[in-house]
């Protein structure tokens, strides 16, 4: 195989990768499957250089994803997801990090700055009635992501709580 047929190769995969849905890990894997094993697929033996290629459009794909998801410029488009998907995100952001042994603290404090700023924007908004609160999720599946992020509960923003999503009841228990 020629050099520049393998870099055509690489470079497909990482667009794919990094350009994925909302699951950058299926992509990755796909991407690996084609590139070494899939019959149809060039049949590299991948360098560690390589993989972490691609590992790292993966990881850049995650964190667009997450953020996408946790700025309140995006709660009216199409694309936004909310809290609810940041925390899954999140979850699977970083025990892929813990796979591929990325160090992942930065991109913590960015997301966990992210979500402070998203809260104290739908507390300010939801006190004034500008708008009804957006975020997705029950308080203690908020607390659980705040924490994951590194956020203490004493600094998140006062009446947090107010703006989460209500459990529904459940009639069968009334």
């Amino acid at each position: 195989m020629i050099q520049s047929d393998r870099a055509f190769f690489l470079e497909e995969e990482w667009i794919l990768v990094r350009n994925s849905g909302e699951i950058p890990e299926v992509a990755l894997h796909a991407s690996f499957y084609y590139l070494s094993e899939d019959a149809e697929g060039p049949g590299l033996v991948l360098t560690e250089e390589e993989k972490g290629g691609l590992h790292q459009a993966a990881l850049a794909r995650y964190e667009e994803i997450i953020l996408r998801d946790l700025d309140p410029a995006n709660r009216d488009l199409s694309l936004f997801r909310g809290i609810r998907r940041a925390n899954h995100n999140w979850y699977r952001y970083s025990r892929f990090c813990e796979q591929i042994g990325h160090n992942y603290t930065v991109f913590m404090q960015q997301a966990a700055q992210s979500l402070r700023a998203y809260l104290e924007l739908e507390v300010t908004e939801a006190k004034s009635g500008k708008r009804s609160p957006s975020v997705n999720c029950s308080r203690e599946a908020l607390l659980t992501f705040a924490l994951a992020l590194g956020i203490v509960q004493e600094t998140m923003p006062e009446g947090w709580e107010g703006v989460c999503e209500m459990p529904t009841p459940n009639p069968d228990f009334s």
